[in-house]
């Protein structure tokens, strides 16, 4: 995912990826993948924010991250419409520490903001999002409104699977 994103961006990285973590691979892979292309000199040292996108009824990475810990924690009754993002035993020591070294944070998508209505008001514009994809863009909106991401900044989005 790192290679496929940095070359279709033409090598100039997104300043924020959202990424909806359950295991968390996709962000390690990407965090490795930008390392290697900085070494055969396709990318400068420039890295983007990686916030692990989890749900609030499954938000193990978020905790260890707000907590200060390097490891998370098992996350009791876990549940929540967004399955592939319902991992609730994870150590989860290499995306906290790549969250933190890109200055990211893990979000939690609140209740109050399901990924339902985000797949719904998508779906309507033509997206049709899986509800780890909206769970993102729900984590996208509430950093908009809350100041941690601005309309200037590039950002990318990942939408793993359909609606």
């Amino acid at each position: 995912m790192g290679l496929e994103l940095a070359e279709q961006l033409g090598w100039d990285l997104p300043d924020v990826i959202f990424y909806p973590t359950g295991g968390g691979t996709g962000l390690i892979g990407m965090w490795k993948a930008f390392a290697e292309l900085e070494a055969i000199g396709f990318i400068g040292p420039k890295r983007p924010r990686m916030v692990a996108v989890q749900a609030s009824g499954c938000a193990p990475m978020v905790r260890a991250f707000e907590n200060g810990t390097e490891h998370a924690a098992r996350w009791e009754d876990a549940h929540t419409i967004a399955s592939g993002i319902r991992v609730p035993q994870r150590s989860g020591f290499l995306i906290l520490r790549r969250c933190a070294r890109a200055k990211g944070l893990p979000s939690r998508c609140p209740t109050t903001r399901s990924p339902r209505p985000s797949t719904r008001s998508r779906a309507r514009r033509g997206l049709l999002l899986c509800p780890e994809g909206a769970a993102t863009y729900a984590a996208y909106k509430d950093s908009l409104a809350d100041g941690r991401v601005t309309k200037n900044d590039r950002v990318m989005l990942f939408n793993c699977a359909t609606g």
